[in-house]
């Protein structure tokens, strides 16, 4: 007996849509009208409150020494690097698979990304790569935490002492996450969030820097205030070329409330990738990515799912991605592509500074990173697990509904591109 798959004309398994993300209610509204009626709508420090509240009040969630809220989570990289006061031209060693952010604001900054590739186990950034491209012009490491997982913070944080490197993490998908209980972003001398629209913690557009050091935080401060040296934020001898980078109370407002729902969420997406991945245990080829157990938090911005395609007739992963896609279940495989291959990294010389530099990526080859964005990963959305159990039954089932059917991918290949 047969499934028609719906690619090739049957119904799909899930119709109706899954949870809408942001989830908001009756106090994001009231902190619209909070703001709307102070008459103050611009960002810290002059005039404005909730800006600085929101910093205090996420530090405290971190248990980070200082937070310095900005535009974005590019924005925030871009800062962290600056107040690090790193050389022109030095070289900055991060992934290879991450959103194109991660190695633009270092270009950005005025120095070189040197791009290497990830680890099998977390697709996070491989620290002997890491090791073995460090050079006497190394000054920096930036480790993103990637999806569902964190980078090795153990070996980084010691590879980063003992060759005297800056340590800079982004964490554009990982508010809340614990490594050994330690916040991520608490753990380096910097960390960068993003509170974009799709970001757990979310007022649609807005980022955030915490810093370890007194003096890093009062430059960041300024950094984000045009270069101004306000009191209280003065705690450094340089005066600094920095632009309106504030977030506005609008924003900090949103994110104060979001920061509330938080660790809620948090929770009920735990427990239905728990649920999820006990499910899946009766599914030939697909596996959710490996749990670290020195990370005593998982937060999961995008879920990954490690695909073998031979329990799927050896159908390639992009032709199931269309499979799955169609019966209803938001999922992604090129969710990001190696640094090298991805269009939005312009090798430009007129908009990248690195190229000025002397980056050449012409020959680089990142194995790892090409697999799990061409072959071997799915993304799942953390939206779909905020829903209930009926959502994750459906999940499992659209994934089980496709392996079984999978001998008609190879028969009648799907046409088009998959959704990323």
């Amino acid at each position: 007996m047969t499934d028609t798959l719906a690619i090739h004309g049957g119904k799909p398994l899930r119709e109706r849509p899954f949870a809408s993300w942001p989830e908001f209610g009756e106090d994001e509204r009231k902190a619209v009208t909070r703001v709307l009626e102070s008459g103050n709508w611009g960002g810290h420090p002059s005039p404005n409150q909730e800006a600085l509240a929101f910093s205090r009040e996420f530090a405290a969630y971190l248990g980070a020494n200082h937070v310095v809220p900005c535009t974005s989570g590019t924005t925030a990289l871009l800062l962290a690097l600056q107040a690090a006061r790193l050389s022109p031209g030095a070289e900055v060693i991060t992934t290879a698979y991450s959103f194109v952010a991660t190695a633009g604001s270092i270009a950005q900054a005025g120095q070189l990304p040197v791009p290497v590739d990830v680890l099998e186990s977390s697709y996070c950034i491989d620290p002997d790569a890491v090791e073995a491209a460090i050079t006497e012009r190394t000054e920096a490491i930036v480790p993103v935490h990637l999806a569902c997982s964190m980078a090795d913070m153990d070996r980084l944080e010691e590879i980063a002492r003992r060759r005297g490197l800056v340590l800079i993490e982004d964490c554009a998908h990982a508010h809340g996450a614990r490594w050994r209980e330690r916040a991520a972003g608490s753990i380096g001398d910097f960390g960068c969030f993003s509170m974009q629209s799709t970001k757990l913690l979310t007022a649609g557009e807005g980022g955030a820097v915490s810093a370890r050091d007194d003096a890093n935080a009062a430059r960041l401060w300024s950094l984000v205030n045009c270069g101004r040296k306000e009191p209280g934020y003065d705690a450094f001898p340089e005066r600094l070329l920095g632009h309106n980078l504030r977030i506005t109370e609008w924003q900090a407002a949103m994110l104060r409330e979001q920061l509330r729902r938080l660790d809620g969420q948090h929770a009920r997406r735990s427990a239905a990738v728990a649920r999820l991945e006990g499910l899946l245990a009766d599914v030939p080829g697909v596996a959710l990515l490996e749990a670290d157990p020195r990370v005593t938090r998982r937060t999961h911005y995008q879920t990954l799912i490690r695909y073998d395609p031979r329990a799927f007739a050896d159908a390639p992963r992009d032709h199931v991605l269309l499979a799955l896609q169609a019966e209803g279940l938001p999922c992604f495989g090129r969710f990001y592509v190696p640094l090298h291959q991805d269009p939005l990294f312009a090798a430009d010389p007129a908009t990248n500074p690195a190229v000025g530099l002397g980056l050449d990526l012409r020959e680089a080859d990142f194995p790892v990173t090409a697999r799990a964005a061409y072959h071997e990963t799915f993304w799942l959305p953390h939206e779909v697990f905020l829903g209930g159990e009926e959502d994750v039954r459906d999940v499992a089932a659209v994934f089980a509904r496709v392996q079984r059917e999978a001998a008609s991918l190879r028969e009648r290949p799907p046409e088009g591109a998959p959704r990323r």
